[in-house]
């Protein structure tokens, strides 16, 4: 069967190299010089800070077991840097908002090099401070870094249309290519130089430093509100007004929850899914084979947003149903295919099933990140933009983590059942929010109608 891998590796490098050099005119976009330069820095700062996350993401669980920790103490560990990203992550995306959104990529740097830093003891409480400081930079590496990008991108007075470009591109790179290199870099560190599970964290370290110099050096500053007066306590009750007031915020925010909490769930299910009875997996090679299903779904997404139509609020819903029939195989196969009892050896032909499905699940997520980027810079407000993208993770964590504390109380199929049925309401808010979008946007038209009427009508009364 490990001929298989590689024919699934090669037919999605086959189809990613097809999708981006025959793209045409209509497939991109024609941006100037200026915007070109600002696009090319702010990539490579994302490159660097997502090559700081893809390289510690293999190592901690087997860093922690080889300090001695058992499943019930690492499941802790996990759940702390969740927690911590509940906890802390609204304060500090208010804080991003008010003192600086430059401020806040810098200090996610600084917090994560500091939890690689806490790696190289093996003493508990250290190793949970760890956990605590790399949640609160999660928080920040999905907030901070797109409010600048936003912010900046608009002072600039850049076409809103050019920022799917960034945010495709970005995808592409940093969840895809980045992803793929960082995970064969960890691997030469540990095994093939034999440097030790804590090299790729001083690795990851070392990209941290070199990507906060460029921030600290190129980036100016940007703020959310600038009220001098206004306290986190105003920030989070500004927000939360306009998560209230808004239903498409409200929408996009439940649909955010609802993919990425499947999302993380996948993460966690993958692996036992894939070997149930103890299969040897190529873990790394199927991990550089699902960045690159997602650099597949990437390369798609950047050509659905140069064009006009479909929009995302439309062509979302298909993915989201797409992505509920991914992660509703390894259900039907349990069902449909005969187990074979066997203990050991090679990927099952249900394995292989399931991990084709995985793939088109992967892809999906590649379309899911840029297209829920462009959708927050039309609908979320800028003055409280970091604040109300932590408020959306608060569900999410808060999911994630009463996933980790259940994980052995739920049969596997039961948890890619309840994943597959989110991803199907995620579908269902999607086309509400399509429909409140067109039926604003009518409205909208409408209004301008009749004042253009109106102002048409009164040099003829006068």
């Amino acid at each position: 069967m490990e001929i298989f891998y590689f024919l699934v590796f090669g037919g999605l490098a086959a189809v990613v190299a097809v999708l981006e050099f025959s793209k045409s005119n209509k497939d991109r976009v024609n941006t100037p010089t200026a915007f070109n330069s600002f696009k090319n820095n702010y990539l490579v700062v994302y490159s660097l800070m997502m090559a700081g996350d893809w390289l510690q993401g293999p190592y901690v669980y087997y860093l922690y077991s080889q300090y001695g920790y058992g499943k019930g103490d690492i499941g802790q560990l996990f759940i702390a840097g969740f927690g911590s990203s509940m906890l802390f992550g609204t304060i500090v995306g208010s804080l991003a908002d008010k003192q600086g959104r430059k401020r806040a990529c810098v200090t996610y740097c600084i917090t994560y090099i500091l939890s690689c830093i806490t790696k190289h003891s093996p003493h508990y409480k250290v190793l949970m401070l760890g956990r605590v400081l790399g949640g609160i930079a999660t928080s920040l590496l999905f907030s901070a870094f797109e409010s600048w990008l936003v912010a900046e991108h608009f002072k600039r007075g850049f076409d809103q249309q050019w920022l799917s470009v960034t945010f495709s591109k970005a995808i592409f790179l940093g969840n895809g290519l980045v992803a793929i290199l960082s995970g064969l870099f960890g691997n030469v560190l540990v095994d093939t130089l034999a440097l030790g599970p804590v090299a790729p964290f001083d690795a990851a370290a070392c990209f941290l430093a070199i990507g906060m110099a460029v921030i600290m050096s190129s980036w100016p500053e940007n703020y959310g509100d600038a009220s001098e007066g206004k306290d986190l306590l105003s920030q989070f009750k500004a927000a939360a007004v306009a998560i209230a007031s808004d239903e498409k915020i409200a929408l996009l925010g439940a649909i955010q929850s609802l993919f990425e909490g499947s999302m993380y769930t996948f993460v966690f299910l993958w692996t036992p899914a894939l070997s149930p009875s103890g299969e040897e997996i190529p873990h790394g090679f199927i991990f550089a084979t699902f960045m690159l299903a997602s650099m597949l779904g990437s390369s798609v997404a950047s050509r659905l947003l140069a064009r006009s139509s479909p929009k995302a609020e439309s062509y979302m819903q298909i993915v989201f149903l797409i992505s509920a029939a991914a992660l509703m195989l390894p259900v039907i196969t349990s069902f449909l295919v005969v187990p074979t009892g066997v203990k050991g050896g090679g990927i099952s032909f249900s394995g292989c099933i399931q991990l084709m499905g995985f793939c088109a699940f992967e892809a999906c997520v590649g379309i899911f990140w840029p297209s829920i980027m462009k959708m927050r810079s039309q609908y979320i407000p800028e003055e409280a933009r970091s604040t109300i993208m932590n408020f959306f993770r608060i569900p999410l964590n808060i999911f994630v983590c009463v996933v980790l504390y259940n994980v052995d109380a739920f049969p596997i199929i039961v948890m890619f059942g309840m994943c597959s049925i989110f991803l199907f309401v995620a579908s269902l808010l999607q086309r509400r929010l399509m429909f409140i979008a067109e039926l604003q946007k009518s409205k909208s038209q409408d209004w301008t109608a009749m004042r253009e009427l109106g102002n048409e009508e009164e040099p003829l009364n006068a």
